[in-house]
């Protein structure tokens, strides 16, 4: 038997940027142990699995060698398979996950994805935090992950951390945010215990960046950029315990994958 897949760039609009995802559309669930099988295959930061439970769809995520309870923009990748290669009726799509429910709108040639906020506590800044990163650090706040803000956008460009000394800090991972440039903030993120030492453009991880930004900014609504080695532009806005965060994709590749029959 054989299962069809498609590889989308997350947050670009142009193939090759962004961060790409491999999306499965299922007719029923796999074990457990063979979609993490897969996603170790196709080695990529993230991949989908999506299937239709009544009304919304359900959705699971997997690294190469974890499942995640969130994911941005495989979620993204996710929704514009189903719109674009499924015909998908309707500009909303509608998503359980670990997380909880997760809603993905189409305007125009966005897609914005619905996701809760998380909230954020300061915590003291750890010499083996400061030692990993390389940069000075002028403070951190604890969520899922070590949240590192640093002085300018230079800064986060030039952080080349240590990803052994990163590995077995608290949290998913390590955001390194500071102000932009040309953007209301910047970041990058690094989480090599998930085995992705960087991912090129995170969704999930500016469920907490929002916020901090909005209250450090007095904004609402922001522009962001993941300045990775691909890059990705985020369009932000916070909506009290929601975040709103829009991007494009686009198709890079599809094809089949062969399951040798029990």
């Amino acid at each position: 038997m054989y299962l069809e897949f498609h590889q989308i760039d997350a947050f670009t609009h142009r193939p090759f940027s962004g961060n790409p995802a491999v999306v499965y559309r299922l007719d029923a669930w796999l074990l457990d142990s063979l979609m993490q099988q897969i996603a170790a295959e196709h080695n990529l930061a993230e991949t989908a699995f999506v299937l239709r439970e009544g009304a919304a769809w359900h959705i699971r995520w997997f690294t190469p060698v974890a499942e995640v309870a969130l994911c941005g923009h495989a979620t993204l990748a996710s929704a514009h398979a189903l719109f674009e290669l499924y015909g998908e009726p309707g500009e909303r799509l509608d998503f359980i996950c670990k997380s909880g429910a997760l809603g993905v709108t189409r305007e125009q040639d966005r897609l914005v994805l619905d996701f809760p906020r998380e909230r954020t506590t300061e915590v003291p800044l750890s010499p083996e935090l400061q030692r990993a990163l390389g940069q000075p650090v002028l403070a951190v706040r604890q969520g899922s992950e070590l949240m590192a803000v640093l002085e300018s956008e230079a800064a986060v460009r030039a952080c080349q951390p240590d990803m052994l000394a990163l590995a077995p800090l608290p949290g998913l991972g390590v955001i390194v945010t500071a102000p932009g440039e040309r953007h209301d903030f910047v970041s990058r993120y690094f989480a090599p215990a998930l085995g992705i030492n960087e991912d090129p453009v995170t969704g999930s991880t500016h469920c907490s960046l929002i916020p901090y930004w909005a209250q450090r900014l007095g904004k609402r609504e922001m522009l962001a950029y993941q300045c990775s080695a691909r890059g990705g532009e985020l369009h932000c806005r916070l909506e009290g315990e929601r975040v709103n965060i829009a991007g494009q994709a686009v198709l890079v590749a599809s094809g089949r994958l062969w399951l040798a029959e029990s």
